[in-house]
């Protein structure tokens, strides 16, 4: 007897006249009869014959087709207000009187930390639209300002560790409060500095803008607020956030702070998404929750950032760790493509963007401000939250207790659902049991099935790189739907219908009706996800609220099989399936666009040894597979399933010729209205090597390439004939000298570790640059003080490595234990990073290390460089020629460095 959700099919039974358990009689049939036999199942009354194939091509164009729209509704933004209408909208805040501010800001110019632009001019501007603002602003409202230069120095585990050093940074600070005073501060961070070459409209002037603007909006309120509400424009945050980080470990007001906001970018435009809330504190996105109009944010975003996946951070890091503050983190991520480049300009960003940010800010800082909480923090500090907003209309949020509650009844009513399905479709000899091994069994098939779709993409992806035609998808985007999301589509559903009937085999040579096949293979998918969600739940992966709602709605389109549709197999069972399934199918596209807006961008940035084409492929078929692989049951319900093959296997196919014979995959853009520049970094350096003896044992110039992305340089090649003499340097040059001998500005040797060079003639501007071992103290128990003193510009690199047997004890940067680099030919390195804003003196520091009275020879290596950020110097004319001769879809970034090494 074979029932299907609990319909009799005794048409079925009588014809072939068997009753017996083990349905020998059936087994022994040949196979044209039993398949004949099952068809006269699927249409017995109240079977409909399985769905046309057109059925799941209009899913999938539909699906698409809803991700366009969701792309489209990215960029709404809201209707900006401006100066002339804002008497019709009291207390609003003005999109155009920011955006002037942020022109006034940005006609100064690239504004590095040590240059005129931001120390003296950019400074100069804020104070005087503050102080306009003070004298406008209401009396119920008292407002104090400052202007802070600080020192410092704070060890920093960011990329491959650094500790950061800093002399006379400056920061503004303004304060705004009720007459009678209160003890407890809210917190805006903005930062007002740039980096090289770059006018820094976006990252992060915008920000400042906005928070002038906001200011203006308080000081006008008739009603005084609860609290103070400090305005912190700081002037160092590019170089590694080190004015933030003197604020908040230094300035008189900094105890009083209670919560903080801090505004940043890595992108121009668009929406601002809330990528890091917290630590703790829940009753922050509580607020945010109920008081901005337009939210985005996600506790899975936090999570992905706070993995170390996307290189990058911000003040939020130094508020949290120094500061032992909790606070949100805003940025905007649209257009990365100008991120720190010439090209971040007013211009990229939309006036609806100033709106949109100033009309989430101003109620989301008025609410936290006047908050009970802000005055009481710590009671109501404990746990974390699961958050997400659904496509931006409103947001979901519940505790990590009630999330792990939820996450678990989700797993047991699944679990029941798959039992009950178990229960009531079977085939004689077929019975609970070998339903769930069936399910299990399924399960695994879907692992192995993952796990070839991304071999599967990664021969895609190596045959684009055999092709040359790396990063297509860079300026535009929609080659990732055609070369890498057609096949994880595709490639699943092939294997399922090729080796899911073998999975399903309940005894050797049964052979199972279609709809069987359908049911099992979607509750082992099912299964699959159960213990994914569970393990979410163990790992307290607070991400795991996406699984738990695709379990769900897998679980509801179960549950409304059996009980309406019932023994209905056809083309109704799959659109029910597709439409139970929509939700999270949109929130998860919201959610990976948003991705993607930001990861593509990253990979023109990220360097030439991150294999870009392998890993944007492999990260876009591993965010689909989740969204895809609930639908791939649907195929086990199609007539003629080839049909959905051949016509996905015609859009590879035919993708792959338009990308290999017409210039349609040229990666890069310079079309001023879709800008995907590819970005050229190179120091012209002066490079000397001092042996132990201190003589001069080599000394070199030459054009240093640090190649940003897997182009680089060759991509130029034909414009700029002398990049054919770039030779990359070899891992034996990085073996014999420290820190491969080169500048590094940053500690991302092992991030950017493929750079080029072309030997020059001597730079024509002379870069001081000396280490002087002032004296040598020895101390107890082994210990050297070596004291120093170093001269150079205003941006110097300090590396250290040790011979073996010594050990590095102390050193006068910062306090606690040094903080290690990468090795260096297994010996442990220190990167020390250097800045002075102003009034430029010599570099006195000192070390102790630990020798052994048996050791003899050298003792340490040191690299010492020498950067100008800014200024006259900052170009040499082979620079200036090279970036001359470069096309309009790249961008630059350059300047003049020295670098020294010696043995002591």
């Amino acid at each position: 007897m074979i029932r299907a959700n609990n319909e009799p099919f005794s048409n079925f039974n009588s014809k072939l006249r068997f009753r017996t358990k083990s349905s020998k009689q059936y087994d022994i049939l040949p196979k044209h009869v039993k398949d004949t036999a099952f068809k006269n199942v699927n249409n017995s009354k109240g079977i409909r014959s399985p769905a046309g194939p057109h059925h799941l091509l209009l899913c999938i164009v539909i699906s698409v087709v809803a991700y366009t729209v969701l792309a489209i509704l990215e960029k709404s933004l809201p209707e900006p207000l401006t100066i002339s209408n804002e008497h019709n909208h009291p207390d609003r805040f003005v999109a155009e009187r920011a955006r002037n501010h942020l022109v006034k800001l940005t006609s100064i110019g690239p504004r590095p930390v040590g240059s005129k632009e931001n120390e003296i001019l950019a400074v100069q501007l804020l104070l005087d639209e503050i102080k306009t603002i003070i004298k406008q602003a209401d009396s119920s409202h008292k407002i104090e300002w400052d202007l802070q230069r600080v020192s410092g120095a704070f060890s920093l585990q960011f990329l491959d560790g650094m500790t950061n050093v800093y002399r006379n940074v400056q920061n503004i600070v303004v304060k705004i409060g009720p007459i009678q005073t209160s003890r407890h501060s809210l917190l805006i961070n903005c930062h007002f500095d740039s980096v090289v070459d770059s006018p820094g409209a976006s990252d992060d002037g915008a920000s400042c803008a906005i928070m002038l603007e906001i200011l203006r909006v308080i000081s006008h309120l008739k009603i005084p607020l609860k609290n103070n509400i400090i305005f912190l424009f700081n002037g160092a945050e590019e170089n590694l956030m080190q004015a933030s980080h003197g604020f908040i470990t230094q300035h008189q007001w900094a105890s009083s702070i209670r919560a903080f906001i801090n505004m940043e970018a890595c992108g121009a435009g668009g929406r601002e998404i809330l990528f890091q809330v917290g630590p703790n504190h829940p009753w922050l996105l509580e607020a945010y929750s109920d008081s901005v109009p337009y939210p985005l944010t996600s506790s899975m975003a936090q999570e992905i950032f706070q993995s170390g996946i996307i290189p990058g951070d911000t003040d939020y890091r130094i508020f949290r760790d120094f500061g032992r503050i909790s606070g949100l983190d805003f940025a905007w991520s649209a257009n990365g493509y100008v991120y720190h480049t010439k090209s971040d300009t007013v211009d990229k960003i939309p006036l609806g963007t100033f709106q949109r940010t100033g009309d989430n800010m101003l109620p989301l800082i008025l609410k936290l401000v006047n908050s009970v909480q802000i005055s009481d923090v710590e009671k109501y500090s404990t746990g974390n939250l699961v958050f997400f907003d659904f496509l931006g209309i409103f947001i979901v949020h519940w505790s990590e207790v009630l999330s792990d509650i939820i996450n678990i009844s989700v797993v047991i009513v699944s679990l029941l659902v798959i039992l009950y399905n178990a229960s009531h479709t079977h085939v004689t000899g077929f019975n609970v049991k070998d339903y769930f091994k069936s399910c299990c069994k399924c399960s695994s098939l879907f692992v192995l099935i993952w796990l070839v779709t991304l071999v599967t993409i990664a021969v895609l992806s190596l045959t684009v790189v055999l092709l040359d035609r790396r990063m297509s998808w860079f300026a535009q985007p929609a080659w990732l739907l055609f070369l890498y999301i057609t096949p994880t589509i595709l490639v699943p559903m092939v294997l399922l219908v090729l080796f899911g009937r073998k999975f399903l085999w309940g005894k050797k040579g049964t052979h199972y009706p279609q709809s069987l096949m359908y049911c099992i293979s979607r509750d082992g998918n099912q299964l699959l996800y159960i213990m994914i969600l569970m393990l979410c739940v163990l790992l307290r992966i607070r991400s795991g609220f996406v699984v738990a709602l695709f379990v769900t709605c897998n679980t509801i389109s179960s549950i409304l099989h059996n009980t309406i549709l019932k023994n209905n197999y056809g083309y109704k069972v799959l659109w029910l399936h597709w439409g139970c399934m929509l939700v999270p199918f949109l929130l998860s596209a919201y959610m990976i666009q948003a991705a993607l807006l930001l990861v593509v961008p990253i990979m023109g940035r990220s360097g030439s040894g991150n294999h870009a084409e392998s890993v944007m492929s492999l990260i876009t078929s591993a965010m689909f597979t989740l969204v895809f692989s609930f639908y791939n049951p649907l195929v086990l319900l199609l007539q003629k399933a080839y049909t959905v093959f051949s016509s996905l296997a015609v859009v590879i196919l035919v993708s792959f010729l338009v990308l290999v014979f017409t210039p349609l995959g040229f990666p890069y853009s310079g079309d001023p209205n879709n800008l995907a520049p590819q970005r050229f970094m190179i120091a012209h350096v002066e490079r000397s090597f001092y042996s132990y003896n201190g003589s001069l044992r080599d000394h070199q110039n030459g054009l240093w390439i640090a190649n940003l992305d897997v182009n680089s340089p060759h991509s130029v090649v034909r414009h700029a004939p002398e990049l054919m003499n770039a030779r990359q340097i070899t891992q034996d040059e990085c073996n014999k000298e420290l820190y491969c001998g080169l500048p590094y500005f940053m500690p991302v040797i092992t991030f950017i570790w493929k750079t080029h060079w072309i030997d020059t003639k001597p730079l024509d501007v002379d870069i001081p640059l000396s280490l002087n071992l002032t004296y040598r103290d020895y101390r107890l128990n082994d210990v050297q003080r070596l004291s120093f003193s170093a001269i150079g510009p205003d941006h110097i690199i300090f590396t250290l490595s040790l011979y073996d047997g010594i050990k590095l004890k102390d050193w006068s940067f910062s306090s606690g234990e040094p903080l290690k680099g990468p090795p260096w030919n297994g010996r442990p390195t220190y990167f020390v990073y250097y800045s002075c804003a102003d009034d430029i003196i010599p570099w006195d520091f000192w070390i102790d290390i630990e020798v052994p009275k048996t050791h003899v020879g050298p003792q340490i290596e040191v690299g010492l460089s020498g950067h100008r950020m800014h200024g006259p110097h900052q170009y040499t004319p082979e620079l200036k020629k090279l970036f001359n001769q470069l096309p309009q879809w790249t961008t630059t970034t350059g300047w003049a460095a020295a670098y020294k090494s010696y043995t002591l």
